[in-house]
């Protein structure tokens, strides 16, 4: 599973296997010259032999070498093809996927860009095929061989508009109109992208002019008079004005919104993830510290605002009913409770009178740095307690202060002799 994979022959999409270009290439090619190998009767035939020889009944060397001598004499016949008649069988083996009947019952090779080749399959640098005309370089209609039917990836003229070629190309990021072609004094004819959200056969001359005329002005703006614009963008769909965007819903809309509706979803864009400021639903008139004092619709019911006071409604009370003097009541009894904010005076007067707070600080740190200059008071040293003597260190040290005691008595006498002599 791994390695078809590795080697682009499918893709994984949600447990499911879809073939690529050069998946189907391989298929076909390997039916078309190696059927014996690829059918289901060679594998169970194999399988039974593997057994025989696991038994003991069969010897392994006469399997490989019948299986070598068949495999050989397949390579020896496609050694000689060249590419050009492996394509061509390929070719014939997907003509009905490739060149299904069509509508009109014309030929379904007739390409239908030039109407003069035929539509034959080629390869690619990039190692896998695509469906092209046989009068190329004249005409560079390409299809890829998986694609719907239909599918343009080079280029289609699909009109002309002022003696101007409107064209059908497909570039590095998709699939794009251009008006005219690149030339030396234009070398960046008008181009729009295609939206992803179409179908590159539904794509005709009017379309193509549609998306080469963006971004459309809708009109003045009622408020300043700046132009309202509509285009499509990198991030989709959308509206303009000034320097504020707004994101519209469908790509089709970009053509025919009006005026009212992209007001609307102007006025409703959403600012740094946070939804605009909703409108009052009663202005009730100015306090007598100043200020409106306006009835707001709130995430758990109506409430009066006043600068950054918000008292909730009662709820027998109806936004319409309300009047100044209840409001002014609701207000006091929110702001008694806390819910209005002290102005920013205190804070100041504190910043002013910081000289003796900060002389206490700086007295604080000196104690503290020459409190710390001082050394550390020395521990005492715990006192040892003397071991605990067995018998007989007992009886040396016995005999250790009774040697001491004698020495001692023996330097007394000879003291006393030495002072009697000397008197």
């Amino acid at each position: 599973m791994t390695t078809i994979q590795d080697r682009d022959y499918v893709r994984k999409d949600k447990n499911r296997l879809i073939p690529e270009d050069k998946g189907r290439l391989v298929t076909v090619f390997l039916k078309t010259y190696f059927p014996r190998y690829v059918s289901y009767d060679f594998t169970a035939d194999l399988e039974g032999e593997l057994d025989e020889i696991s038994a003991g009944d069969m010897a392994y060397r006469d399997v490989l070498r019948r299986f070598w001598r068949d495999f050989s004499a397949a390579l020896e016949d496609t050694s000689e093809l060249r590419i050009s008649e492996v394509l061509t069988a390929i070719d014939e083996a997907l003509a009905p996927a490739l060149y299904p009947p069509r509508a009109d019952g014309g030929d379904p090779r007739e390409c239908p860009l030039c109407h003069v080749g035929k539509l034959h399959l080629k390869t690619a640098r990039s190692g896998g095929a695509f469906v092209g005309c046989t009068n190329y370089p004249a005409c560079r209609f390409t299809r890829p061989i998986g694609g719907p039917e239909g599918e343009v990836v080079g280029d289609l003229i699909l009109g002309y508009d002022n003696d101007e070629a409107i064209s059908l190309k497909n570039g590095r990021f998709g699939p794009y109109v251009q008006r005219g072609e690149a030339t030396e004094d234009v070398p960046k004819p008008p181009r729009a992208s295609v939206p992803k959200s179409w179908e590159l056969s539904s794509v005709d001359l009017q379309r193509a002019l549609d998306l080469l005329a963006l971004p459309r002005e809708i009109g003045p703006h009622p408020e300043d008079g700046e132009p309202v614009l509509a285009g499509i963008g990198r991030f989709g769909p959308f509206v303009k004005h000034g320097t504020k965007y707004a994101n519209l819903p469908d790509v089709d809309e970009v053509f025919i919104v009006g005026m009212n509706r992209a007001v609307e979803v102007l006025a409703s864009k959403q600012v740094r993830g946070r939804a605009a400021a909703a409108a009052p639903l009663k202005e009730l008139g100015e306090h007598p510290e100043g200020g409106p004092i306006q009835v707001m619709a709130g995430r758990y019911g109506p409430y009066v605002k006043w600068g950054k006071v918000n008292a909730t409604l009662p709820r027998d009370v109806e936004p319409a009913d309300l009047g100044l003097e209840q409001a002014l009541e609701l207000i006091a009894a929110k702001a008694s409770k806390g819910g209005k904010k002290t102005a920013a005076k205190k804070p100041a007067a504190k910043k002013a009178a910081t000289g003796k707070p900060a002389a206490k600080k700086a007295a604080a740190k000196t104690t503290t740095k020459t409190a710390a200059k001082k050394p550390a008071a020395k521990k005492p040293r715990p006192r040892r307690m003397p071991k605990r003597l067995t018998g007989r260190s007992r009886g040396r040290g016995q005999a250790c202060e009774k040697a001491r005691r004698e020495k001692a008595c023996g330097q007394e006498g000879s003291g006393q002799e030495s002072r009697r002599a000397s008197r």
